[in-house]
């Protein structure tokens, strides 16, 4: 039973440990992510009109 609490003990010391990110910087990381994947998209999107226009012309 010893090392149950020893185990108990530990873990919430290294919990109070973590340092959770702030309000602001949670919302600035979701507008960096929404931005990337939607630039990334984009460009995914006129690649596959490029590639299918390109086949179209071919076929």
């Amino acid at each position: 039973m010893g090392k149950v609490k020893e185990y108990y003990i530990q873990s919430k010391t290294e919990l109070d440990k973590v340092v959770f990110p702030t309000k602001g910087q949670t919302k600035n990381a979701y507008i960096t992510v929404f931005i990337v994947v939607a630039v990334i998209s984009l460009f995914l999107a006129l690649v596959d009109l490029m590639m299918s226009f390109f086949v179209s012309s071919v076929v």
